[in-house]
């Protein structure tokens, strides 16, 4: 039975501080750290543990992914790819949310944030958080970097990695884990459960959380669900969702 662990990077410095965050690479608090540690914890301890990890190529996601790997005592292999990486959040990049809310109005920031096919404005070159100045995309054709993304963006971009890698390791019949971030599972969530375009901008995912999806051999969900539900701590995943539902990084 293919099984299927999804689980958002531990608190990132960006997280902590309130900042559109997106493809800038901050690093994890010591909070994150311990998140991450758990994580791996809860999933050796259920008998969940991964044989594969697909990872964004985001810092935060990436040594989540590590220390998982770490606390399982297992070289569990990383593929790092990044059509996984978080939502791209334009020239929002590095501003702070509260301030953001004032700036713009918090009906715009709201759309911006929510709205299933509403993207933030482009981010400017002169933006210092644009990752086209980024190393870990230098070889990536520069059409392909996005200048701003709505979550409808992140789901065309993920989806060809979904099919390409991550698809034939579930149907070898590998355990496979993948550290991403809050858009970016999110998106994977509305493919998995069909969630409407107006239903997820509800979805908010936890940090430090595995959720796992046991799939049927057409990689459908065999128990239709609400998300939160799947968790492997649901009233923990809770209480932390109400901790961090503000956060999109």
């Amino acid at each position: 039975m293919p099984t299927l662990i999804l689980l958002r990077h531990g608190q990132s410095e960006w997280n902590e501080q309130n900042l559109f965050t997106g493809w800038y690479d901050c690093d994890l608090t010591a909070r994150g750290i311990d998140e991450a540690i758990q994580a791996g914890e809860l999933l050796l301890q259920s008998d969940s543990t991964p044989d594969v990890i697909h990872s964004s190529l985001q810092k935060r996601a990436i040594k989540t992914a590590q220390l998982v790997n770490r606390s399982t005592n297992k070289k569990i292999p990383i593929y790092k790819n990044w059509r996984l990486n978080e939502r791209h959040y334009g020239d929002l990049t590095g501003l702070n949310k509260s301030e953001a809310k004032i700036k713009f109005g918090e009906q715009k920031i709201q759309e911006w944030r929510r709205g299933y096919n509403t993207p933030p404005p482009p981010i400017s070159p002169g933006n210092r958080f644009n990752p086209k100045n980024n190393e870990a995309y230098k070889d990536l054709p520069e059409e392909l970097i996005p200048l701003s993304e709505c979550l409808a963006d992140v789901m065309n971009r993920l989806l060809p990695y979904w099919f390409s890698d991550i698809v034939p390791d579930l149907k070898s019949g590998k355990k496979v884990l993948i550290a991403a971030h809050g858009n970016s599972l999110r998106a994977l969530c509305k493919h998995l459960d069909k969630i409407k375009d107006e239903e997820i901008v509800k979805l908010n995912i936890p940090t430090g959380m595995p959720f796992i999806y046991e799939l049927d051999d057409e990689l459908n969900p065999k128990i239709e669900k609400p998300v939160l539900e799947r968790a492997i701590d649901p009233e923990a995943a809770l209480v932390r969702t109400e901790s961090t539902e503000k956060q999109e990084q």
